[in-house]
């Protein structure tokens, strides 16, 4: 965090204290008597300064020709964590007393609050335990436990993971740090907002991912203060619209296996319900393919590693390009934890939907030297036979006859059709898988 922008932290603090006093607070409130606090702020900001990162924040000239905004990326995943947890989970910590540091303190999360918590807490001499679900990704579980944290795996999604935390938290007299539902918490998340509208002040939207809301919340509250036309767009997985049907007084429909599993929450936080209300302009729900269509444009593009929650903001871009269009969009990329495999998986996934990794299946007669004659054809074209599965059995298949599963890698659509053309050509006309 910058010391040399005290006007920053002083009304980003009006938000804070008010939201700590309750829900009946509002705009006007906060802009009238945001200097009272900068003392407390001032505070808050020296536990962050110089002991989280001040992640870069770039304009992407690539996205930006994609999505039709101009889009400017928030690189939260160059935490030493890869999330931007770390800065509520250290401000929360930096507010236990003695005694309550002494005893413990108990986290649940999908991963990145415990890592943030773990991080920290072993920094501070502070003991440990994280409440894991079960399908939360290994190296998430595994980068936890190697910051020093107890880990305990139970349930199935983070709803269930937070009841036995708080049952183990009374059992073992420990200090629960709520994922998102907490001032501090909030207050820590919302220094994103400070960085990013001092890096570009002409931003004027920004395309924010939702779990529980903590995230949101603080950036609302910082960048609404600082900019209160700025506009503040929620983002959920479709399998999880929990904020979404929260605002419109729905009881959501949730279930299914996200590859955002951070933002993969049933019930909103109370807290960041009402913040969301009052200053949240618009939530929108993306679905699995523009997550992770996201995944791979970071990985392609940027150059970096994004994991499903992280990639939430620029799937909205992605699924809604009308929206933002023309629009200073401001995208936080909150967070790089994703399983190798599963990268790998998407990756992979991408190359197919695009045609650059096809199958195809090709019949002809079972003498020596087709398949060489075949791969010579795919060769001779410049693509790449990745796989190949032969089949004398099928019963589809003539006796005479062998049925050849070919994988191939190509340069996109065009120079695969080129691919299956040449095969017809020649008398071997594939058919794809």
């Amino acid at each position: 965090m910058r010391r040399n922008r005290p006007w920053l932290f002083a009304l980003f603090l009006l938000g804070y204290v008010l939201l700590s006093a309750g829900p009946a607070w509002n705009m006007v409130s906060r802009a009238k008597h945001g200097r009272d606090f900068a003392t407390y702020h001032y505070a808050a900001a020296e536990v962050l300064d110089g002991q989280i990162v001040h992640t870069p924040m770039n304009k992407s000239r690539t996205l930006s020709s994609i999505t039709g905004a101009e889009v400017w990326v928030k690189f939260e995943n160059q935490q030493f964590t890869a999330a931007f947890k770390e800065r509520g989970a250290l401000n929360r910590l930096s507010k236990l007393t003695d005694d309550q540091k002494k005893r413990g303190v108990i986290a649940a999360s999908a991963g990145n609050h415990s890592q943030g918590v773990a991080y920290h807490a072993r920094r501070l001499g502070i003991p440990a335990t994280i409440v894991m679900a079960k399908t939360t990704p290994f190296s998430k579980v595994e980068h936890t436990r190697s910051h020093g944290a107890r880990v305990l795996l139970e349930g199935l999604i983070f709803d269930e993971a937070k009841s036995y935390a708080m049952e183990v938290c009374e059992r073992d007299n420990l200090t629960f740090l709520h994922p998102f539902d907490d001032p501090d918490i909030i207050a820590g998340q919302g220094t994103i907002a400070l960085e990013m509208l001092e890096a570009n002040p002409e931003l004027d939207t920004l395309v924010v991912p939702i779990g529980g809301g903590g995230l949101i919340s603080g950036i609302a509250i910082a960048a609404k203060t600082l900019k209160p036309e700025i506009k503040i767009i929620g983002v959920e997985a479709a399998m999880y619209p929990c904020m979404h049907a929260a605002l419109r007084g729905e009881t959501p429909k949730t279930g299914g296996a996200t590859i955002a599993e951070g933002i993969a929450v049933k019930e909103a936080g109370e807290l960041t319900r009402q913040i969301c209300a009052e200053l949240v302009d618009d939530i929108v729900l993306v679905e699995e393919e523009h997550l992770e269509r996201a995944i791979t444009l970071y990985a392609e593009v940027e150059k970096t590693i994004a994991e499903g929650a992280g990639a939430a903001g620029l799937a909205a871009l992605l699924a809604h390009p009308s929206r933002f269009q023309g629009r200073n969009v401001g995208l936080v990329l909150c967070g790089g934890n994703i399983d190798t495999r599963l990268l790998s998986s998407v990756l992979t996934r991408a190359l197919v939907r695009e045609n650059r990794l096809t199958s195809i299946r090709i019949i002809g007669d079972d003498r020596p030297g087709l398949l060489a004659l075949v791969s010579k054809i795919i060769g001779d074209q410049g693509a790449n036979i990745m796989e190949v599965a032969h089949n004398r059995i099928a019963l589809d298949v003539p006796a005479k006859g062998a049925e050849f599963d070919i994988l191939i890698e190509t340069r996109d659509a065009q120079h695969t059709q080129e691919v299956i053309d040449a095969l017809a050509q020649a008398g071997y006309p594939p058919r794809s898988l």
